[in-house]
C-alpha cells in the first residue's frame, strides 16, 4: 500500500524513516526540502503538493505542528482536499 506522509519534521522525519525500514511506501511532501530529500535518500518518493501526495496514496497520514498547519494541508489551493 502506497502512504502518503506530510510533515517531516522532528516528529514526521522519524516515523517516516520507520516505515520506510519496515517496507512501506511512501510518497512524501513537506515545505522543507532537506527534510523531502532526506526521505528520498532513504526510499520515498517526493510530491510537488500535499495534493500530489495525497493523489497516490492510499492512506494519508500528516505530523504537523500546529491547526494552521493542518488547514493549510488539507483545505489550501494544493492541499489534500483540493480539487
Amino acid at each position: 500500500m502506497e502512504i502518503a506522509f506530510i510533515g517531516l519534521g522532528n516528529m514526521g522525519g522519524p516515523m517516516a524513516a520507520n516505515l520506510l525500514k519496515a517496507g512501506h511506501a511512501l510518497t512524501v511532501f513537506d515545505l522543507d526540502a532537506n527534510a523531502v530529500d532526506a526521505a528520498v535518500r532513504a526510499g520515498a518518493t517526493a510530491a510537488a503538493s500535499p495534493r500530489d501526495a495525497a493523489a497516490r496514496g492510499a492512506l494519508v497520514i500528516t505530523m504537523l505542528p500546529a491547526a494552521q498547519h493542518v488547514r493549510a494541508v488539507y483545505l489550501g489551493d494544493d492541499g489534500v482536499l483540493a480539487g
